[in-house]
């Protein structure tokens, strides 16, 4: 088994690519033309949950068939499961923002997911005394706590956004907190679960992946199982929409007058797939690397989200003609994400300081294919 070496910096690096990634990778869908949300989401779901998790896995995990049969079957089946459920949270997300707009439902919904998709793996394994005990612990836990709430800060910021915009058209909007909020509570649980899925029902096949000499990318082999759930519920929502609104016709023919965009429109779902998928690929190679506090990758993958994803819209002038009160909300929380990033990243630097190897690390384990990997 080729040993993975802890390197927090170069983790956190890798993690801020991912994230960007993914706060970019619907910036596409602003370009498509003539087609419902669910024939552009059923086909770029397409692309980052099914064909490209295969592909991946194909290209970077040696003894692709090996790592299958040694891996444990009831790994692969919760990973799957906890897929399924990431991929309802996903669904409950898109209904979630027609209850109480974007903003809020982002805010609210990530920060539950990464609280409890970073902290749920430690406390059920029973580790959470022992990492605190760690040096560098303090700061990790404090900027998962910090970044949570400039999560929920953002998530304010952008609703002040909203309804200044809404008064300004004349438009009071369609705004029903308190199914929202049960929505996004939904959402932000049932998506934290990837996070488990990945970091910790998915490790066995990690596990497998590495004793064929996977290395960095032996997660890749994981977002086949996840990755697939998500996709099942996500298409059977789909397809519903699809039947109930008679959009079938939009995969040959878009509506109106965007008959020619047919070509662009998969590319720009290509694009977006590509581009969520991205943001696994950078996940996996960072979280093999963060050592003592490899638990927080979810915390900083989605930290490191919303506050990408807040910058790009000062970038692009978003908050431009908006009142000062607003202004200042958006500018503290993303000074909050931004302190919470240094944070979690000095703690996982402190961690990671002349940090002995492992017990797995030490293990240097033939990958005899007759050898299943223990669960």
């Amino acid at each position: 088994m080729v040993e993975v070496a802890a390197n927090p910096v170069l983790g956190i690096a890798l993690h801020a690519g991912g994230a960007l990634s993914a706060a970019l990778c619907y910036t596409p869908q602003k370009k498509v033309k003539g087609w419902s949300w669910q024939t552009y989401w059923i086909i770029q779901a397409s692309f980052c949950w099914l064909l490209l998790p295969i592909i991946g896995a194909l290209i970077t995990i040696p003894d692709f068939a090996a790592v299958l049969k040694d891996a444990p079957s009831s790994a692969m089946l919760n990973t799957f499961l906890l897929g399924v459920a990431y991929g309802i949270g996903g669904t409950c997300f898109g209904l979630a923002i027609k209850k109480i707009g974007f903003s809020l439902t982002y805010a609210i919904a990530i920060g539950i997911s990464c609280i409890f998709g970073t902290l749920t793996g430690p406390i059920i394994r029973g580790e959470l005394a022992a990492i605190m005990g760690k040096t560098g612990a303090t700061w990790v836990m404090a900027g998962i706590i910090v970044g949570f709430v400039g999560t929920l800060l953002c998530g304010v910021a952008g609703r002040m956004k909203e309804i200044e915009l809404q008064k300004e058209d004349g438009d009071g909007g369609d705004f029903a907190l308190v199914p929202g909020l049960a929505l996004c509570v939904v959402a932000g649980l049932l998506s934290a679960v990837y996070g488990i899925a990945v970091n910790d029902a998915g490790a066995p096949i990690a596990k497998a992946a590495a004793v064929h000499g996977a290395s960095y990318w032996q997660t890749n082999i994981v977002y086949i199982f996840s990755n697939s759930g998500a996709f099942l519920t996500t298409s059977i929502y789909c397809v519903y929409l699809i039947h109930k609104e008679g959009t079938l016709a939009e995969f040959l023919k878009p509506s109106g007058d965007a008959s020619g965009a047919l070509g662009m429109n998969y590319l720009l779902a290509f694009l977006t797939g590509m581009m969520w998928y991205g943001q696994f690929l950078f996940y996996g190679t960072a979280h093999v690397r963060m050592g003592n506090f490899k638990f927080s990758s979810w915390a900083i993958h989605m930290t490191m989200l919303i506050l990408f994803s807040a910058m790009s819209g000062v970038v692009m002038r978003e908050w431009h003609g908006r009142t000062l009160k607003t202004r200042l909300a958006i500018s503290v929380a993303v000074a909050l994400l931004i302190s919470a990033v240094l944070s979690l990243s000095f703690g996982n630097y402190l961690g990671g300081k002349n940090t002995p190897p492992s017990k797995e690390e030490k293990k240097n384990v033939t990958p005899p294919s007759a050898q299943r990997v223990e669960s």
